[in-house]
């Protein structure tokens, strides 16, 4: 590892098979923890590369449990997280919002790292328990057209990873991975990102995979849509940057998002938005945001069909049955 890091350090960039390389030895151990901190924390200060992101990706899939769910072709709702913004769980809370709407959704998810309160967290909380049965997780999704995936138990190579991630506090490379590792592998994916040099890096990859997608990044720096700011969209069709305008909405403040100081006060915030308690600015953000992963599946959707499709699942209190449904199931 002392070469890796110095070549690193010289601003080194790794071939394809170098990353792939890097990451399972990683996984296995093979470096302590004072290295892989420096690692994962001097490659995120310089552009990572397409063919480094790959290779991370791929050492990581090789070495995770997958789940076959293509034949009810799931969508996932993610961030990568790492925008240090300290939102509710809005992608969260998208998801369940999007399988009232009919569309099948496998949520890939952790538990927060540079935020008080990941998806993970928050679903643990309120009685959640996550599974790893492909028959159950098959039902999960049959019944209530939403499963979760707790990432560390589709990818156990990363545990000696976990607490060296913990302690640092930021987001890491793994941030970037997070989206990219879904166990399910899902062929239609929204996702934001805290960059537009990451959004262009899965541009690429989704492109050449000939995914259905749509990812988004806020141009004040978050990795969803805040309302907070205009947002660049990048889709199978089109890059455009829009502003809450586009979903009929005005623009909101940054506290207006503000997530809970605990996981018990987040989980609570969760709660009371699902059942349609939430201030018109929460409601507002996370319909924008279900809407935009509505389009996604159904491209021929009109934005404000969409919107309206997504306002009535939350208000509804659509969403909130699909959450009880699911914590049956598990």
């Amino acid at each position: 590892m002392k070469e890796i890091l110095e070549y690193l350090y010289e601003h080194g960039t790794f071939s394809y098979e170098k990353a792939k390389e890097i990451l399972t030895n990683m996984a296995a151990g093979s470096y302590n923890d004072a290295q892989v901190a420096s690692f994962i924390t001097a490659i995120i200060m310089r552009k990572i590369t397409l063919e480094e992101l790959k290779g991370f990706r791929d050492g990581l899939k090789e070495l995770s449990t997958q789940v076959d769910l293509s034949a009810y072709r799931p969508m996932d709702v993610c961030g990568t997280g790492g925008d240090g913004k300290n939102t509710f769980n809005i992608s969260t809370l998208s998801a369940f919002v999007v399988a009232a709407c009919g569309i099948p959704v496998a949520k890939h998810g952790n538990y927060g790292v540079s935020s008080v309160s990941g998806s993970s967290n928050v679903l643990e909380h309120l009685g959640m328990r996550f599974q790893t049965d492909p028959q159950l997780i098959e039902q999960q999704l049959k019944e209530t057209n939403l499963c979760f995936l707790h990432a560390p138990l589709f990818h156990p190579a990363m545990k000696s990873v976990a607490p060296v991630r913990k302690q640092l506090g930021v987001k890491t490379f793994f941030n970037m991975l997070g989206p990219l590792v879904n166990p399910a592998s899902p062929t239609v994916q929204l996702v934001g990102v805290f960059n537009l040099e990451l959004a262009r890096l899965y541009h690429y990859l989704f492109q050449a995979e000939e995914m259905q997608f749509s990812i988004i990044h806020g141009h004040n720096g978050f990795d969803e849509v805040s309302l907070t700011d205009t947002c660049r969209i990048i889709s199978n069709d089109e890059e455009l940057d829009i502003e809450p305008s586009y979903f009929s909405y005005d623009y909101l403040k940054e506290e207006q998002l503000k997530g809970g100081d605990t996981v018990a006060s987040s989980a609570q915030l969760f709660m009371h938005i699902l059942n349609a308690k939430g201030t018109e600015a929460q409601n507002s953000v996370v319909i924008a945001n279900s809407a935009l992963a509505i389009k996604t599946y159904f491209p021929k959707l009109s934005i404000q069909e969409a919107k309206e499709q997504a306002e009535t699942a939350l208000l509804g209190k659509k969403a909130l049955e699909v959450f009880h449904q699911l914590k049956k199931l598990a």
